[in-house]
């Protein structure tokens, strides 16, 4: 495969994979195709928007016609979405957004890759690959006591972000199975690492830790987690793509299961040592009403990828979170921007 085209590659997760594949020669040609919606960072990809083997094009992946055109112009090898609407909270806000971009959005990038293969010869049809990319809340929520999630987990989601990925899901499956698609599906835990927006717990609570503003828990910080690497999840990702059998799903967890309240003191004794201004850090944290529909806990098995693909993460929960903290604190400018709206701002100005 020489060239793939990324949804979504400015976002977090998005852009920590093009990275990947740009580090590591991958592709010979990677095209970048995001909408730059609130959470399409351009500086998520700095230093490399001049890369010999990178492409970026702004686009939504609600218009078809569009992407026919990209996957046409470009003999495109392999497609893979990352592009959604993200945050649980924003869905509860306003489930609309989330309805257009992962459920429409979806199927319109379906409906090119069908159409674009059909044109096709029999030999590139053989060997694309589209693998769309999805998470674990689709399953719903678990007990204590409940097996960890797995690919046969019967879809149970809770929220309105989670419904609309369930069905981008299904969608994806049903394409793979009615027209013949070349598709793979992932679903992962919870990501963290470099680049995430800070809307998100982790980034959160390091920046507000770091003006000494409060760290807000939801309940009683008793949510159960499986936190993985953004990294990790990347390469999981890659893996698949070029070893995954067709019409299969992939779960690719952290093996870290850890509550909200671990995660938060994990932070704040990390803080305390390496930023202490505000320390002790845990005197900022704060109980404030729990999310409507909360789910109690999230865990993946991933022994498929394991058993198929020789995967597992290479981050432990503690080097990875110390990795991430020592991050933020070295890129406050990239911080200050995100929190500021400014990167949104210069792109508004250069439209």
């Amino acid at each position: 495969m020489k060239t793939i085209l990324v949804t979504g590659g400015l976002g977090f997760i998005g852009s920590n994979f093009i990275r990947m594949l740009l580090q590591e020669d991958v592709f010979e040609k990677v095209i970048n195709l995001d909408k730059q919606t609130y959470a399409g960072n351009p500086e998520n990809l700095s230093g490399f928007q001049n890369h010999p083997r990178y492409v970026f094009q702004r686009g939504d992946i609600c218009d078809q016609t569009s992407l026919e055109s990209i996957l046409m112009e470009n003999e495109v090898d392999a497609v893979v979405n990352f592009a959604a609407e993200s945050h649980v909270d924003r869905s509860i806000d306003g489930p609309e957004p989330f309805v257009q971009t992962n459920i429409v959005g979806t199927l319109r990038l379906l409906e090119a890759t069908k159409t674009f293969l059909s044109k096709c010869t029999a030999d590139r049809q053989k060997a694309f690959r589209f693998l769309h990319v999805s998470t674990d809340e689709v399953y719903g929520s678990l007990t204590a006591e409940d097996p960890a999630f797995c690919e046969s987990t019967p879809y149970a989601p809770n929220s309105p972000y989670s419904a609309s990925k369930a069905a981008a899901d299904h969608l994806a499956r049903a394409y793979h199975h009615t027209f013949g698609l070349p598709v793979l599906t992932t679903n992962c835990s919870n990501n963290y690492g470099p680049y995430q927006f800070p809307e998100k717990l982790i980034p959160l609570m390091i920046l507000n830790a770091c003006e000494g503003k409060s760290l807000p828990i939801y309940g009683d910080g008793s949510n159960v987690r499986d936190w993985l690497h953004v990294e990790d999840h990347c390469s999981g990702i890659l893996a698949v793509l070029q070893k995954g059998r067709l019409g299969e799903t992939y779960c690719i967890g952290g093996e870290s299961e850890k509550t909200n309240m671990e995660v938060i003191d994990t932070l704040c004794s990390l803080l305390d040592e390496r930023f202490p201004d505000h320390a002790p850090h845990a005197k900022l944290k704060s109980f404030v009403r729990d999310r409507p529909g909360h789910d109690q806990r999230y865990a993946i098995d991933f022994s498929k990828i394991r058993g198929e693909m020789d995967w597992r993460p290479t981050y432990s929960f503690e080097d990875g979170m110390a990795q991430t903290v020592d991050w933020y604190l070295g890129n406050r400018e990239w911080c200050e921007n995100v929190t500021s709206g400014k990167y949104q701002r210069e792109r508004l100005g250069a439209s």
